[in-house]
């Protein structure tokens, strides 16, 4: 039996950008992976708030700017779980982030588990800027948390941009899931037919300049 195509937020998202470059980059790995001041700015914050949820590591003083964000969350009733791995498979049943037969999987910064109040929130940390919030990773996480806490009747979620102190909020109840999960089914299965066929049309867009794929007919460096 042929193994599920495993996906992602980053990794649909980034297929649903450019099927080429996702085909060099995550495909063929023709492009690893390199740290920037960025990332690893994106990387240590992550890790602070992480440190501080799990045993009460004290926020490092250039992070000082999150330590009321944090405060505010810790009060919120509920368990914490810090840099959470979920995975569901394809037939929506949970598993382990890195299982065999994992279809879906995802990393939350933070869920907050109020079993009784059958509720949850999701915190998902962002040092970018705010102006272009992505509000399809809060649904993905939100459906992820319905698999793995089946008891859980309502899921509350936001992008916490930290450096703009700015929050991005979305709601899910559970008798939505099956609607948003259809959807994500129909986006998938077109990454499931370039697999199968080995097609990725390249997509034009104002970026691919910057792109690493130099090959691709659309890249101004071509």
């Amino acid at each position: 039996m042929q193994k599920p195509i495993k996906w992602s937020h980053s990794g649909l998202k980034d297929y649903e950008g450019c099927a080429r470059r996702f085909y060099e980059v995550k495909v063929l790995k023709n492009f690893p992976f390199q740290e920037t001041a960025h990332t690893k700015y994106g990387k240590e914050v992550h890790e602070a708030a992480e440190l501080f949820v799990k045993d009460g590591t004290p926020i490092p003083e250039k992070f000082a700017f999150m330590q009321p964000i944090v405060d505010r969350l810790m009060q919120i009733p509920g368990r914490k779980l810090p840099e959470f791995e979920m995975g569901v498979k394809e037939d929506l049943t949970p598993c382990a982030f890195d299982a065999d037969d994992v279809w879906a999987r995802g990393i939350a910064d933070l869920i907050i588990v109020d079993d009784d109040g059958l509720k949850a929130w999701i915190i998902d940390y962002k040092t970018g800027n705010d102006r272009y919030p992505d509000r399809d990773q809060l649904i993905l996480m939100s459906l992820m948390v319905f698999a793995h806490f089946p008891h859980i009747r309502q899921v509350n979620s936001s992008l916490l941009f930290v450096v703009k102190n700015s929050m991005v909020k979305h709601k899910m109840m559970v008798d939505q899931k099956d609607f948003h999960w259809q959807l994500y089914r129909e986006r998938v299965a077109k990454l499931v037919a370039s697999h199968e066929n080995n097609v990725w049309n390249p997509t034009s867009t104002p970026l691919c300049g910057w792109c690493q794929v130099k090959s691709c007919e659309f890249n101004p460096k071509h």
